[in-house]
């Protein structure tokens, strides 16, 4: 696929996201997970991948059935893990199911042992 249409296809991604997806990018994106910076549908070499971090090198795909027993998975694994990247694939339902559980899976891979405490709302802690 030519840079141009793959970069039309990524924005064609973002507005359609799956519910999974739109799920997991609630505690990735805003660098919210642990002050990381993620990408949703980044093109990395002739792919898209679902979310990424450039500056942890991680990928993370979050996949449905029609990817059980993908060999274009397999490809599409060994040449992101030769262009340095680790991934991650989650089933849509872990990810419905048990964030908090996915969350964890990531954080390790970050580097980061636990869950850092969710901000506080507004109308939450000090009452300044």
């Amino acid at each position: 696929m030519r840079e141009g249409h793959k970069t039309m296809f990524a924005k064609h991604l973002r507005r359609n996201m799956t519910e999974a997806e739109r799920v997991l990018w609630r505690v990735l994106g805003n660098r919210a997970m642990a002050g990381f910076k993620f990408r949703r549908q980044h093109p990395i070499g002739p792919y898209i991948v679902d979310f990424a971090c450039l500056g942890a090198n991680l990928v993370i795909e979050v996949d449905g059935g029609q990817h059980c027993d993908s060999m274009a998975d397999v490809e599409r694994d060994e040449y992101l893990r030769n262009h340095d990247f680790n991934v991650l694939r989650f089933w849509n339902n872990e990810v419905l199911q048990n964030i908090e559980g996915v969350c964890d899976v990531i954080l390790r891979h970050l580097g980061t042992p636990t869950r850092p405490d969710l901000p506080q709302q507004a109308s939450e802690g000090d009452n300044a």
